[in-house]
């Protein structure tokens, strides 16, 4: 049975709505954002039009298309140009053969879906004035646009097409999905991750670990980042990741990291990139927290990586070796909580750590006045959490929670968002 993700439920709500914005479906690569609109618009319907940047566009027998000329072979404004207007003509005769079916053109709007939309330079801008001559022109169709999260979430939407869009996070698959759906245990989704075009290959490791670095990480920042966006340096961007992913957990100093590398190495220069990975939703470096912002801004981050698959594929530890070493696999916990927490936050809440001197608290959530520090605990035995202890002193409305032996099971912490720990 084909597992279904919740985002394609709720997307088609909104697509039985009202024309009112533009959706916006952003998310790092192989998550599942074409599958969905792929599943609403399945191939030839006569209610939608799908097109991908990447691929040629389908022949549809309900195109009434007037245009005679043939579309741009050239992947550009004037290609989306013609597209749109091919939509609309579709749109006009959906809306006629809903008039004679039920004597109404409200219902059922059209559907016209762009998959890669960043690839296309300028895009917003376009974006902006077709949607516009759509609303004055009464036009009935739903407008949904699929593309890469650090590509989207940039000058387009914020700039060109604000207060014209809804964005619709799809976030890298959690445990109670890729157990769902794959019949993953606990331990295989700490090690294997959550991406779901992996998921079969997980018995040949080396094929697996293959996929990952050349489906996975090679076109995240080979072609999402270094192509798309103007990098001075793209191999210290790929070392920044890499790096990351065996130190995912830690606190590494961005000082620390410019002497491995290269001393020349600007510390702001790595710290946009490490901005960069983390609107790719690859790895994030997370503040420590503190009452002043500024505190926050100026503190070493912690590495974390969204997935833990990342993790994985960079070391050189195979799944039976990872679990017979406690230490890296306490790693691999605090870093699957980690991603978890990455991945289901909204964006009201922020996720930092806390130290210290030696009192640290792995997590901590904050939203508004709300407060919840999270320890994490890999071992099988219950253990002190001093951390927690004098965190709670120091903010005494504070929520405090121990994962793992002698708190909340960390099976149960990973089926909950972040606001559920919140409280």
């Amino acid at each position: 049975m084909k597992y279904t993700r919740p985002e394609e439920a709720k997307l088609k709500q909104r697509l039985a709505e009202p024309v009112r914005f533009i959706n916006i479906l952003a998310g790092p690569r192989q998550v599942g954002k074409t599958t969905i609109v792929r599943d609403l618009i399945p191939p030839n319907s006569p209610q939608g039009f799908y097109i991908s940047v990447d691929e040629e566009a389908a022949v549809s027998p309900f195109s009434q298309s007037s245009n005679a000329v043939s579309p741009p072979q050239k992947r550009d404004t004037e290609w989306l140009r013609y597209y749109w207007h091919e939509a609309r003509n579709r749109a006009s005769k959906w809306a006629e053969i809903r008039f004679r079916d039920s004597a109404t053109t409200q219902s059922d709007p059209y559907i016209f879906a762009v998959d890669e939309i960043q690839k296309i330079k300028q895009w917003s801008e376009i974006v902006k004035g077709l949607w516009d001559e759509d609303r004055a022109n009464g036009l009935n169709m739903h407008v949904v646009l699929l593309g890469s999260a650090p590509l989207l979430i940039q000058k387009g939407l914020t700039e060109s097409l604000a207060g014209r869009y809804e964005l619709m996070p799809v976030t890298h698959w959690g445990f109670g999905e890729m157990q769902q759906a794959f019949d993953f245990s606990l331990e295989e989704f700490i090690y294997f991750g959550g991406y779901p075009g992996s998921a079969a290959l997980i018995h040949d490791e080396s094929r697996w670990r293959s996929y990952v670095k050349e489906s996975l990480i090679h076109p995240n920042i080979e072609k999402d980042i270094v192509q798309m966006v103007h990098i001075k340096n793209p191999p210290l961007l790929k070392q920044l990741f890499e790096l990351g992913c065996h130190y995912s957990g830690q606190e590494l100093s961005l000082t620390k990291i410019r002497k491995v590398f290269d001393e020349n190495a600007h510390v702001g220069t790595l710290a946009d990139y490490l901005q960069l990975l983390t609107q790719a939703k690859l790895l994030a470096g997370l503040h420590k927290y503190a009452a002043k912002e500024i505190r926050k801004r100026n503190s070493v981050p912690k590495l974390i990586v969204f997935n833990t698959a990342l993790m994985s594929a960079i070391q050189d530890y195979t799944f039976a070796e990872a679990q017979a070493d406690r230490s890296y696999w306490g790693r691999l916990v605090e870093s699957s909580v980690g991603a978890h927490l990455l991945n289901t936050s909204d964006g009201d809440t922020q996720l930092c750590y806390w130290r210290d001197g030696s009192d640290e608290v792995d997590f901590v959530l904050v939203r508004g006045r709300k407060l919840a520090a999270i320890e994490v605990k890999s071992s099988a035995s219950p253990s002190r959490a001093r951390g927690l202890e004098v965190f709670v002193q120091r903010n005494p409305s504070a929520k405090t929670m121990l994962v793992g032996a002698g708190g909340i099971p960390l099976a149960e912490f990973l089926s909950y968002p972040a606001e559920h720990w919140l409280g």
